[in-house]
């Protein structure tokens, strides 16, 4: 199964970024599809963070149109949220010492695991620290 990073749900929020086509795109094909697909309540939440800040885009999304298109997504029959459940700190302190993530890389880490916990196998992402992480599978979809 695969999940969506918080990048792709920038990019295909923003029109400016060169990457909007292809992200509102392939949101777009599983959104609509019948296969399952992940969205991690952390990337939701970094999302709402980038595209609402007035230091990151000029003008910011309005807090309403970005929980808008997050509403949009979680209507999908096909979406499912991960979180935190009862592995979590078991599947965390496993990437933790197999990647020697520290600072900023704790966040990537936290996704990881929450993945890894739910047993999604794939992320999208056009993050490339995801590949420190053994077990998940990252797929870059503005690489050729």
């Amino acid at each position: 199964m695969q999940a969506v990073d918080s990048n792709i749900l920038i990019y295909a929020r923003r029109r400016e970024t060169p990457q909007h086509t292809v992200a509102a795109d392939l949101l777009h094909r599983l959104a609509t599809g019948l296969d399952p697909w992940v969205l991690p309540w952390p990337c939701i939440y970094e999302f709402l963070r980038v595209v609402t800040h007035p230091k990151v885009f000029r003008p910011p999304t309005s807090l309403e149109r970005a929980w808008e298109g997050i509403l949009d997504l979680l209507a999908s029959p096909s979406v499912r949220l991960v979180t935190e459940g009862t592995g979590h700190s078991a599947a965390l302190g496993e990437l933790l010492h197999a990647s020697g993530a520290t600072g900023n890389l704790i966040f990537d880490a936290h996704i990881a695991a929450l993945l890894i916990e739910h047993g999604v196998d794939e992320i999208i992402t056009a993050d490339e620290d995801f590949r420190r992480f053994p077990g998940l599978k990252v797929t870059n979809p503005f690489r050729p």
